[in-house]
C-alpha cells in the first residue's frame, strides 16, 4: 500500500479542476482502498481563519506553530524544521464528503508558511536544481508563484520524512499536480537514495501550451493542425513557436521528463507533453482520464429538473421554452464562449421553421459571489439577470465583454434567448426570487436538454461532461479531453448523447507548415460558423421532447457515466499508474 503525496494550491479550498479530482478521488472507494494515506501539501495562504479553523470548517488542526497548537506528537521535529529554513508549519487533517454516496475521507493536510525563508538555503537549492535539472531560478525570482512553490518543497519533504513518509517502510508517491508540486518533486530526487520516494507529474495542462492557443487569434484551429504537421517531421514546440524559456510554468513543466511518470488527463494532453521537446518521447507518460458524476435518476426525476429550468425562463422572459441548453463554466477565454452563439445563430433560422423555442442558461463569473441583498436589488432595479449593467456588483469586465455578445444575440434573435447569470449557486437565496425557491444547483445539471462546452484549449473539461449521466446532450470541442474519455467509454462508436465538434478540421487539407502557423481570426471564423451549423442541425435533430424520448438517453448516459466515474478512473488508470511508478528506478539513475 502506498502513501500518496498530493501537491496541489488547492490543498483547502477548491479553486478549479484540480480541487474537483482531489475530491472525486478522496471519495472513491476503489481509490480509497489502494490508497490507504494520503497527505495534501500546499502552501499557506493567511487569510481570515484562525486557529482551530486554519483548515477550513471540515478540518482538524494537530499543529500550527502560527496559533500555538501543539498537539502532534512531532511538534518538536515540526518545529526543528521550522527554524531550519525560517518557514512556519500547519498540519493537521481534512474531511472529504460525496454528497451522492456519503463516502468520507480525512487525508492529511500540510501546509507551508513561506512568507520568510532562509536565503542561503533557497539558493543552494536552486543552484541543485540548476546543475542537475537546467532550471534557471534566476529568471523568475521576481514571480511569487514560481518563488513560494520554490520555497515549499525542502521543508515539504523534511516534514513528510517526519510523518514516516519516504521510508523503507512506508514507500511515497509524490504526485505533483500541475507546476506547483515540480520542485517537492524534484527536491525528492535529490535525497539521492536516503528516502523512498517516487515522482509523477499529473498534467492537468500543458501551460506554455495553454498560453500558445489562447494568446493566437487562430487559436485550437492554427495550434493543433500546426503540432500534427510538425510532429510529423520530428519537431517539436520550441522549433516551431520558439524559446519558451522566458515563461516560468515552461522551465518548471520541462522538467517534468526527470520524474517517474507522467499522468495526462486527455488525449490531447498526452501528445503536447509529447511535444514538448525529444526528451519527452520515452519519458513513462500515460492517460489518467478525470471522472465524472455518475447516479442514475429516473424520467420523472429528469423531467421535473427539467420543469424548474423552464418555469425560471417563464419568470424571466415570459414564455415556456421547448428545449433548455446550459454552459456551466469558468469566464476565461479557453472556454470559448461565443461557439455558443454561433451554434445558436443557425438554432434560431431552425427553430423559427419548427415554431419552437428554447434558452440558454450561461451560468458564469470571474468575481467572488455577490451578496444575496446586492442580488435582490439589481434583480428589481434592472430586471437582472436577464439585464446587467456595467461595474460591481454587477458586470466585471469580463463578463461585460461577454454580455455585449449576449446582447446582440439575443437583440436579433427572436426563438432562443440567452439568459447570463454570472453568479454561482444556482438557488433562489443566492440567484433571485424568480429562481423556483426550490431549485438547487442540480437541476442545472440533471434538467438540461444540452450542455456546451466548445472549449478552444481544454484538457479535460469535467463540467461539460457531467450532464452526460442524467440523460442530456454534451456538446464539446475534439480537442477536449473528455471527448477521448466519451469515446473511449463508448467503444469507439458514435453516441447519441455526445456531439463532437471539430474546430481543427480544415477544408484544404495540403497547407504547409508555414501555411498552418498563418491561420488567424478570419481563417478560424469561417471554420466556426461552418462547424457551428454542422452541429446546430445535429443537436436539434437529435433532441427529446417527451418523457418516453428521454429515457433512452438517461440509461445510455448512465451507462457511459459508470464507466467514466471516479472509481473506474482509480481502478484504470490511476492505481495501475501509481504501481508503475513505484517499480520504476529512474530516480536512481538520475541521482
Amino acid at each position: 500500500m502506498q502513501t500518496v503525496v498530493h501537491v496541489t494550491h488547492e490543498a483547502i479550498q477548491k479553486i478549479g479542476g484540480i480541487g474537483a479530482v482531489l475530491h472525486g478521488l478522496l471519495t472513491s472507494p476503489v481509490y480509497l482502498s489502494g490508497v490507504k494515506r494520503n497527505i495534501l501539501v500546499g502552501p499557506f495562504w493567511p487569510g481570515e481563519e484562525r486557529g482551530e479553523q486554519r483548515l477550513g470548517p471540515q478540518g482538524e488542526v494537530l499543529y500550527s506553530s502560527l496559533d500555538s497548537l501543539y498537539r502532534s506528537p512531532l511538534a518538536p521535529r515540526f518545529r526543528e524544521i521550522e527554524q531550519q529554513f525560517d518557514v512556519g508549519i500547519v498540519y493537521g487533517r481534512r474531511k472529504f464528503t460525496s454528497k451522492d454516496t456519503n463516502v468520507t475521507s480525512t487525508p492529511e493536510v500540510l501546509l507551508i508558511d513561506v512568507s520568510r525563508y532562509d536565503q542561503r538555503k533557497i539558493n543552494d537549492f536552486k543552484f541543485a536544481l540548476w546543475k542537475n535539472f537546467g532550471i534557471e531560478s534566476s529568471k523568475y525570482e521576481n514571480i511569487w508563484d514560481f518563488e513560494q512553490y520554490m520555497r515549499i518543497a525542502q521543508p515539504a519533504i523534511a516534514a513528510l520524512t517526519a510523518l514516516g513518509v519516504g521510508s523503507m517502510m512506508e514507500p511515497g508517491v509524490i504526485l505533483s499536480h500541475e507546476y506547483m508540486g515540480i520542485p517537492t518533486a524534484l527536491a525528492a530526487i535529490l535525497e539521492n537514495g536516503r528516502s523512498n520516494f517516487r515522482t509523477i507529474f499529473h498534467a492537468h495542462e500543458v501551460a506554455p501550451v495553454r498560453r500558445i492557443v489562447e494568446g493566437h487569434p487562430g487559436h485550437d484551429t492554427m495550434f493543433y493542425n500546426v503540432m500534427r504537421a510538425a510532429m510529423a517531421q520530428g519537431h517539436y514546440l520550441e522549433d516551431v513557436f520558439g524559446d519558451q524559456s522566458g515563461y516560468y510554468k515552461h522551465g518548471l513543466v520541462k522538467a517534468a521528463r526527470f520524474l517517474d511518470g507522467i499522468f495526462a488527463v486527455g488525449d490531447y494532453t498526452l501528445k503536447e507533453m509529447r511535444f514538448m521537446g525529444p526528451d519527452f518521447v520515452h519519458v513513462d507518460a500515460q492517460i489518467a482520464y478525470n471522472g465524472v458524476p455518475c447516479w442514475k435518476i429516473s424520467v420523472e426525476d429528469k423531467m421535473r429538473a427539467r420543469q424548474k429550468l423552464r418555469t425560471y425562463c417563464k419568470n424571466l422572459l415570459k414564455y415556456e421554452p421547448d428545449y433548455v441548453f446550459t454552459h456551466v463554466t469558468r469566464l476565461v477565454p479557453s472556454k470559448g464562449l461565443w461557439r455558443d452563439l454561433r451554434v445558436l445563430e443557425h438554432m434560431e433560422q431552425l427553430l423559427r421553421q419548427r415554431n419552437e423555442s428554447a434558452v440558454l442558461f450561461t451560468l458564469s463569473t470571474e468575481v467572488p459571489a455577490r451578496r444575496p441583498d446586492d442580488i435582490r436589488r439589481m434583480e428589481q432595479n434592472y430586471h437582472w439577470p436577464v439585464v446587467h449593467r456595467e461595474g460591481l456588483p454587477d458586470l466585471s469586465n469580463g463578463e461585460a465583454a461577454y454580455y455585449q455578445g449576449v446582447q446582440e444575440f439575443n437583440a436579433q434573435s427572436r426563438n432562443i434567448k440567452v439568459v447570463f447569470v454570472n453568479q454561482f449557486g444556482w438557488e433562489q437565496k443566492v440567484c433571485g426570487m424568480r429562481m423556483p425557491a426550490d431549485m438547487s444547483f442540480i437541476d442545472i445539471r440533471e434538467g438540461s436538454d444540452a450542455e456546451f462546452g466548445q472549449s478552444i484549449y481544454e484538457p479535460f473539461g469535467i463540467a461539460q461532461v457531467e450532464p452526460i449521466s442524467f440523460g442530456g446532450i454534451c456538446v464539446f470541442s475534439e480537442c477536449c479531453g473528455c471527448a477521448g474519455f466519451v469515446n473511449h467509454a463508448a467503444g469507439g462508436k458514435p453516441t447519441p448523447n455526445a456531439i463532437v465538434a471539430d474546430y481543427t478540421d480544415l477544408p484544404e487539407k495540403t497547407l504547409r507548415p508555414e501555411q498552418l502557423m498563418a491561420i488567424g481570426q478570419p481563417q478560424r471564423d469561417a471554420i466556426e460558423h461552418r462547424v457551428a451549423e454542422l452541429v446546430a442541425g445535429e443537436l436539434l435533430s437529435r433532441l427529446p421532447r417527451t418523457p418516453q424520448e428521454f429515457e433512452p438517453f438517461i440509461e445510455r448516459g448512465y451507462e457511459l457515466a459508470q464507466k467514466m466515474s471516479w472509481d473506474a478512473v482509480a481502478r484504470e488508470y490511476v492505481l495501475p499508474g501509481i504501481q508503475r511508478a513505484t517499480r520504476a528506478n529512474r530516480l536512481q539513475q538520475i541521482a
